[in-house]
């Protein structure tokens, strides 16, 4: 663990002349207050506020005023920055004044549910394999959806014309400190993976969060844009965010002892997927990639082997793993690791049998929502939910989600044109 000291010392040594304050509001989005190490009493003394609209992204009002507390053992150094003058940065919670855990802090609603693994001698480690696309972008540096390649899975370059790109971004990662498993073009042109090695539960969610911020900021100096759109082609298969759950108690992985126990934590989150959607998979675009295919996984069920498979129980060198295969890289990394884990504490808790459960449901229950609206309609009647997120905070999100799909449900989209202006 990183102490007050040892942030002084780096940031001399390195020559550390900007520093960082990020925390995600809601909905992921990354947020930052820059300042300068002048200022670094008043940061370790969580001394910077921000307006609480932003928590919201800006997106409901608020006139609460919210302080960061740095997170000590997140303070990395940005490698892709300049070498004189770094930039470092810190992961933040998000406090109210008197330094209490603000309860709408994606963060925080994280840290609740870790503390019930730890209640229960659990430490939570999760690992992610997350892909994303590269396009190019236009004259005037807008993204595109764009790529002059026919790329496929694993292949290589000069096929592969993102290799370059997605190789300095595992290099800087790793300069970073994160420690990467592997990285590949996946199946569509354009599209790329980077997969982590497991972490403790709240450093793969700040890691998730910083790792999107990198690929980005690499990606520009390639002159392309890296998108998590989950489906940004309609004719090219989209984007997921993989997460694999084990628990370890006593130093020892729960899942090998007795993989009845895996099975258990798979139950409860089949039993609450449709609840979880809009967390998980909380975009418009998001259901685009589980309706069209592409071995993306819309069913709700579970198997050891297969690539449409909503869950797996794994072994990965030699550690039996939950894989989660339905999320994607739109969701918020804290808000989908605290649904997947607290649903899987409940399964293990109650001993929820996944084939029983499947024998239970109706054809509807078998599958995840269609759309949005659907996933919003599972949500808003959910009391796992409720319990699972706080009803402030579930009440807000409802709002903000809903506003956003009557936004588009008020659109004309060129496929209306095409089918309907003339036959009309």
């Amino acid at each position: 663990m990183k102490t007050r000291e040892d942030i002084l010392q780096i940031i001399e040594e390195e020559d550390v002349e900007f520093i960082r304050l990020q925390f995600v509001d809601m909905f992921g989005n990354l947020k930052n207050i820059a300042v300068t190490p002048s200022q670094l009493d008043r940061v370790l003394n969580n001394e910077y506020f921000f307006e609480g609209s932003a928590l919201f992204d800006q997106q409901y009002s608020s006139d609460e005023e919210y302080y960061l507390k740095p997170d000590l053992d997140s303070f990395v150094i940005l490698s892709w920055r300049p070498q004189q003058g770094r930039v470092g940065k810190f992961m933040c919670d998000v406090v109210d004044a008197e330094g209490n855990p603000v309860a709408l802090s994606p963060r925080a609603i994280l840290e609740r549910t870790l503390q019930l693994g730890k209640d229960k001698g659990y430490r939570c480690m999760v690992d992610s394999e997350c892909e994303f696309f590269l396009f190019h972008t236009d004259d005037n540096g807008m993204p595109t959806v764009i790529a002059h390649e026919q790329a496929g899975y694993l292949d290589v370059g000069p096929a592969d014309l993102g290799e370059n790109a997605r190789r300095e971004m595992v290099l800087n990662l790793e300069e970073m400190g994160f420690d990467i498993e592997s990285s590949h073009h996946e199946k569509a042109p354009a599209q790329h993976e980077i997969d982590f090695r497991e972490g403790e539960g709240m450093k793969t969610a700040d890691a998730l969060v910083t790792f999107k911020f990198a690929v980005r900021s690499i990606a520009k100096r390639f002159g392309l844009y890296a998108t998590f759109m989950p489906k940004p082609k309609m004719d090219a298969a989209g984007s997921g965010m993989h997460l694999n759950f084990s628990l370890y108690k006593d130093g020892v992985n729960i899942f090998d002892e007795d993989e009845n126990k895996a099975k258990y934590f798979v139950g409860g989150v089949m039993k609450y997927a449709r609840e979880m959607a809009a967390i998980t998979n909380p975009t418009i675009n998001s259901y685009k990639r589980i309706l069209s295919g592409y071995k993306a996984p819309r069913e709700i069920n579970w198997a050891k082997k297969g690539e449409n498979i909503f869950a797996k129980v794994r072994k990965s060198f030699g550690t039996t793993k939950v894989e989660l295969r339905f999320p994607d890289p739109s969701a918020n990394p804290y808000l989908a690791l605290t649904v997947c884990l607290y649903a899987g504490f409940v399964g293990m808790k109650e001993k929820i049998e996944p084939e029983e459960l499947v024998k239970s449901w109706s054809e509807e229950q078998k599958y995840l929502p269609d759309s949005l609206k659907e996933a919003l309609n599972e949500l808003k009647k959910s009391e796992f939910m409720k319990k699972v997120l706080g009803e402030e905070f579930l009440s807000i999100y409802l709002e903000v989600k809903e506003q956003e799909w009557k936004e588009y449900m008020l659109q004309v989209s060129d496929w209306e044109i095409n089918r309907y202006l003339v036959k009309l």
